[in-house]
C-alpha cells in the first residue's frame, strides 16, 4: 500500500538528515598518520607561527589613514576596495562591524592592501527572527563572540584584498596572517576575538595556499559563486534571448509576461529616488534578509543609496513599481570591472507569491551587465537553481578558519570536515555557440 503525502514527506526529510549526518560522521573517520612527519609538521608550524613575514605592516581604523597612492595602486583591481566605496562601507556599515585596513610592504614598495572587519556576533545573526525552539534561544540569547574577517561580509568573492602579482606568495600569505594577528592584538582591549576567519579565497579547496595550513588556518568548501559567461554576440537582452533554446527561452519571457499581467512596471530608480525611499527598500530588504538563518551582517537603511551616489554609473538598481507607485521589489547591480555583479535583492513576499517578482528581477541583471560591457555576471551562492537555469556556472570559493587558541584548532578542523553545501544543478539553456569562420 503506498504511503499517503502527509506521511512520505516528513519521512523523506528524515532520511535525507540521516545520509546528511552519516556523511559528516564518516569524514571524522581517524587517517593513517606517519608519526615521524606529523612530528615534523607540528615543528614547522610552531616555528611558522612565531616568525614574522619579513614584510613590513601598515595597520589603519580608516581608509583615509592610509597612503592614497601606495592604496589605489593596488586596490584598482576591486571598486570594493576603491576609496569611494570604502567610505560608504564605514559611514554605514552595519552595526556590528567595524572596518580594519592593512597594507604589507616588501622594501618599501607595497605588496598588499587589505580589507578587514571586525564583527560582533550574538544569538540573533545566528536565529530567524520568532523562532519558536525556546531551548535554543534561551542560550543563544546570551552568546556574544568576536570574529575577525579578513574580508567584506556584505560581499563575495576575491574582493577584499589586493596582492602585488610579482611578489612571493608563500610571504605574502604569511604576511596576511601576521596582519591579522597584529589587528587581533590591537583590538583586545575591546573584546577578544577567538575566531580568525579569511573569506572567499576564490579558489577550490585543494588550491588553498600551504602556507595557511602552516599557519594553523583550517579550509572550508562554501557554496559556490553561480557565474554566467556573457557571449561576445550579446549586444541586447534579445541576443541573450536569441540564444537560449526554445523552452527556456519561453520561460525567460514568461516571467516579464506575468508580471506585466499583474500591473507590474520594471525599471532604473535613480541614486536620488534610492535616498528619498531608503526606508521603503530598506523594508523590502529586510523581507529577504530575516528569512535567513544566518545573519551576520544586516545592511542599514543607507547602505544602498549611498553606495549609488558613490559609485555612480559603476551602480544600477532597478525596482517593481505597482500601479499606484508603491515598489514591491528592487534588485542592484555593480559593475567591479570585467565582472557585473548581481548584488543586493529585496521584494514583498505577499505580492511574490502572486507575480514572480523575484525571478523577474535575477534574470534582469542580465541587462545590467550587458549594459556595463561586462564579460561575466556574478550572482553568488543562493538560489542555485533558478540561476543555473539562467546558464550560471558555478565556480568555487573556500575559506580558511584559526581559532587563537592553537590547542583547540581541532575542534575546528572537525567543523570544517563535516561542513555540507548544496551543489548546483547541471542546466544547458543555451544553443551551441557560433563558430567563427575560418
Amino acid at each position: 500500500m503506498p504511503l499517503s503525502p502527509l506521511v512520505k514527506k516528513p519521512l523523506q526529510a528524515t532520511a535525507a538528515k540521516l545520509k546528511r549526518t552519516g556523511r559528516a560522521l564518516g569524514k571524522l573517520k581517524p587517517q593513517q598518520v606517519n608519526p615521524v612527519q606529523a612530528l615534523q609538521d607540528i615543528k614547522a608550524r610552531r616555528i611558522a607561527r612565531r616568525s614574522a613575514s619579513g614584510l613590513q605592516l601598515v595597520l589603519a581604523d580608516r581608509i583615509d589613514f592610509v597612503n592614497p597612492q601606495h592604496w589605489d595602486a593596488l586596490a584598482a583591481q576591486t571598486v570594493f576596495l576603491s576609496r569611494d566605496y570604502l567610505r560608504v562601507l564605514e559611514a554605514h556599515a552595519p552595526d556590528n562591524l567595524e572596518p580594519r585596513y592593512a597594507m604589507a610592504y616588501a622594501d618599501g614598495e607595497p605588496v598588499a592592501a587589505l580589507l578587514l572587519q571586525r564583527v560582533a556576533v550574538g544569538g540573533a545573526q545566528l536565529r530567524k527572527p520568532g523562532g519558536k525552539k525556546k531551548l535554543v534561544d534561551a542560550p543563544m540569547a546570551g552568546l556574544k563572540e568576536h570574529l575577525l574577517v579578513c574580508g567584506n561580509l556584505l560581499v563575495w568573492g576575491a574582493r577584499s584584498m589586493a596582492l602585488a602579482p610579482h611578489a612571493d606568495e608563500g610571504q605574502l600569505w604569511h604576511g596576511i596572517c601576521e596582519a591579522i594577528y597584529r589587528l587581533r592584538r590591537a583590538d583586545k582591549l575591546d573584546g577578544q576575538s577567538d575566531f580568525a576567519l579569511i573569506k572567499d579565497l576564490g579558489l577550490a579547496l585543494d588550491d588553498v595556499p600551504p602556507a595557511l595550513r602552516l599557519l594553523g588556518y583550517r579550509s572550508v568548501e562554501t557554496e559556490p559563486d553561480m557565474v554566467l559567461t556573457l557571449r561576445p554576440e550579446w549586444r541586447s537582452w534579445d541576443d541573450y534571448l536569441a540564444s537560449m533554446t526554445s523552452g527556456y527561452r519561453s520561460a525567460a519571457k514568461k516571467l516579464l509576461k506575468d508580471c506585466a499581467s499583474a500591473g507590474l512596471t520594471i525599471r532604473l530608480a535613480t541614486a536620488e529616488e534610492m535616498a528619498a525611499r531608503a526606508d521603503e527598500l530598506h523594508g523590502l530588504y529586510g523581507q529577504v534578509h530575516n528569512a535567513q538563518g544566518l545573519r551576520m551582517a544586516t545592511l542599514t537603511p543607507g547602505y544602498l543609496p549611498a553606495m549609488a551616489a558613490a559609485l555612480g554609473d559603476r551602480f544600477r538598481c532597478r525596482v517593481v513599481e505597482a500601479a499606484d507607485g508603491r515598489w514591491l521589489g528592487f534588485v542592484t547591480s555593480v559593475n567591479d570591472g570585467a565582472t557585473t555583479l548581481g548584488y543586493y535583492v529585496g521584494y514583498d513576499r505577499p505580492a511574490n507569491a502572486d507575480a514572480p517578482i523575484y525571478l523577474t528581477l535575477l534574470q534582469s541583471t542580465v541587462q545590467d551587465a550587458i549594459a556595463f560591457g561586462s564579460t561575466r555576471l556574478s550572482l553568488g551562492r543562493t538560489a542555485l537553481e533558478p540561476k543555473a537555469k539562467m546558464g550560471c556556472k558555478p565556480e568555487p570559493l573556500s575559506c580558511a578558519v584559526r581559532h587563537r587558541v592553537s590547542a583547540l584548532n581541532w575542534i575546528t578542523t572537525a567543523l570544517t570536515k563535516t561542513a555540507e553545501h548544496d551543489e548546483p544543478p547541471e542546466r544547458s539553456p543555451f544553443k551551441a555557440a557560433p563558430v567563427d569562420a575560418a
